[in-house]
């Protein structure tokens, strides 16, 4: 819901380092570090490290937005970069509420995590399947003007909302459950609105 007014901010937050080395570092290998570092804040969250965890969490989340950034800066840009990109958040995406169900390690915390990730199952093929149909009837990325390799139709819970739910489950393990239990009904919600707005779309 919040990608869209929050990419340019983070655009021009990162722009200064365009004319920095980092850029002179291959995008994939950034995206390897965020996902190593996202991989961290799960094992630390298993552990019960809390500020070690969403420490991160958030560096993970900020190699995340370089590694594009460097992309462009460097010509790198390609579509086996952002795919990749792709299944490196999904990876992580999963690992951190794994993680954490084990530093919490109760009943109703591995279920309310079972659930979560099925919904997550569920919005990754909506949102794949609803990006491959725009492409192919020719209103995907490249006709709407972004800069993914593929459209990422809006949704109540996007890349923001995630950071920043991800980050209060972690900072407070014991209210995970609750937090975990609402950003499972809001993923839901997404993606059957992503569906109805996919069908008027290409109807």
């Amino acid at each position: 819901m919040l990608d869209s007014a929050m990419r340019p901010v983070k655009d021009r937050v990162l722009a200064p380092l365009a004319n920095t080395p980092i850029t002179a570092v291959h995008p994939t290998v950034i995206s390897v570090v965020g996902l190593l570092l996202t991989l961290g804040a799960a094992i630390a969250a298993s552990q019960g490290l809390s500020v070690a965890s969403v420490a991160l969490w958030l560096l993970g989340r900020l190699a995340d937005g370089i590694d594009g950034l460097a992309a462009r800066a460097s010509g790198r840009s390609s579509d086996v970069g952002g795919l990749l990109d792709f299944v490196f958040d999904t990876i992580g995406y999963a690992s951190v509420p794994v993680g954490l169900a084990f530093g919490i390690d109760t009943r109703t915390g591995w279920i309310v995590t079972a659930v979560l990730l099925a919904t997550f199952y569920l919005n990754a093929v909506s949102l794949g399947y609803v990006a491959a149909l725009l492409e192919k009837a020719n209103l995907g990325a490249a006709a709407r003007g972004e800069s993914t390799s593929a459209t990422l139709p809006r949704g109540l819970v996007e890349g923001t909302e995630t950071i920043v739910i991800f980050t209060v489950a972690l900072a407070v393990p014991s209210a995970a459950p609750i937090t975990w239990s609402i950003m499972a009904a809001l993923v839901v919600i997404t993606a059957l609105e992503r569906v109805r707005w996919a069908a008027g779309e290409l109807s």
